[in-house]
């Protein structure tokens, strides 16, 4: 959330949705174009309230354009939806009113102190007594004796609970997440998923960006956008599951000179390094089967079949996406 930038807005006004649905977002065929390049292209779909989903994909692939159409912030070209129950085109600041923005920069005043920063917002934003507002935040995120320290002195990992605590104390409907733990430590990144669970657990609604593979498997939902294009959405489970992939584990000895045989091989999809072993993969399980028979007897290597993870499938999704810069 920018402070700086949202004097306009108050989250407290605007009269809530009677009887609201348990979907938060609900959207068909969004497409937006930029310059005669379509970003994002016929893309639906429906995130739960309460649910923390998750955005992965490449660079420059349509995750924060996405993410800002779901929730109102950008007119779509084509397509239509609601959020929060209220139409995406035509009640755009109703959604507004109702939505926590942290950017992956930190967007809050660095000369104000913890405590003035969390004072400041709760009375932009109309919150009632400011005061007791703020230090409420400050116990809940464990920053108590942190008050007094000015926030452009905190660590990297203070100040993003800092920004969280800031974009939630309004009590928004909808978080949204922009890669928010980008060169935080991975404590600090624990503990922020925690809270963030807390934060859905009580009915928020999460959408997050994340390049991290542990972090997707923390969201209830995650969806796969490569240039503009969806390709696939639902559980972990169910992503992985809908991916095909027949997968090898292979330990062993010389599995550089390995990777590189195999790389490229007709019947062999995907070689990957993870730590001291490979995994190879292919969505045509016979195939590879035919490809790999030669090296299953060779000494010094152990071939085990294993189930693809995660970064497989985003690998090989992201291998047969085409680039829209192209």
């Amino acid at each position: 959330m920018n402070a700086k930038a949202s004097a306009k807005v108050n989250v407290q006004a605007g009269a809530q949705r009677d009887a609201p649905s348990d979907i938060a977002i609900d959207v068909h065929g969004l497409t937006k174009v930029f310059d005669g390049r379509t970003v994002v292209r016929d893309l639906s779909m429906q995130v739960k309230r309460g649910a923390i989903y998750g955005f992965l994909g490449p660079n420059g692939s349509g995750k924060t354009t996405t993410i800002r159409m779901l929730c109102g912030l950008l007119t779509p070209d084509k397509g239509e939806g609601t959020c929060l129950g209220y139409n995406i085109r035509t009640e755009a600041d109703e959604i507004k009113l109702r939505v926590g923005y942290m950017t992956q920069k930190f967007s809050l005043y660095q000369d104000l102190s913890v405590r003035e920063n969390l004072e400041f917002v709760a009375r932009l934003y109309g919150v009632p007594n400011p005061v007791r507002a703020a230090r409420d935040m400050i116990k809940r995120l464990g920053l108590d004796g942190r008050e007094e320290q000015l926030a452009g002195l905190l660590s990297g990992g203070w100040k993003q609970r800092l920004a969280l605590g800031a974009c939630t104390l309004p009590n928004p409907q909808l978080l949204l997440l922009d890669e928010p733990t980008a060169g935080v430590d991975p404590k600090a990144r624990r503990e922020f998923w925690n809270e963030i669970h807390a934060l859905a657990a009580d009915g928020l609604t999460v959408l997050v960006s994340t390049h991290y593979m542990d972090e997707a498997e923390r969201c209830h939902e995650i969806a796969y956008i490569a240039y503009g294009v969806l390709l696939t959405h639902g559980t972990v489970a169910e992503v992985i599951g809908r991916a095909g992939l027949a997968t090898y584990t292979v330990s062993g000895e010389n599995l550089n000179v390995l990777l590189h045989e195999l790389d490229g091989k007709p019947g062999v999809d995907m070689v990957a390094p993870f730590g001291s072993s490979l995994h190879v993969s292919a969505r045509d399980a016979a195939a590879l089967e035919r490809a790999i028979a030669p090296y299953r007897k060779k000494k010094g290597l152990t071939w085990e079949k294993s189930e693809p993870s995660l970064e497989d499938v985003f690998i090989d999704l992201m291998a047969r996406a085409k680039d829209n810069f192209q």
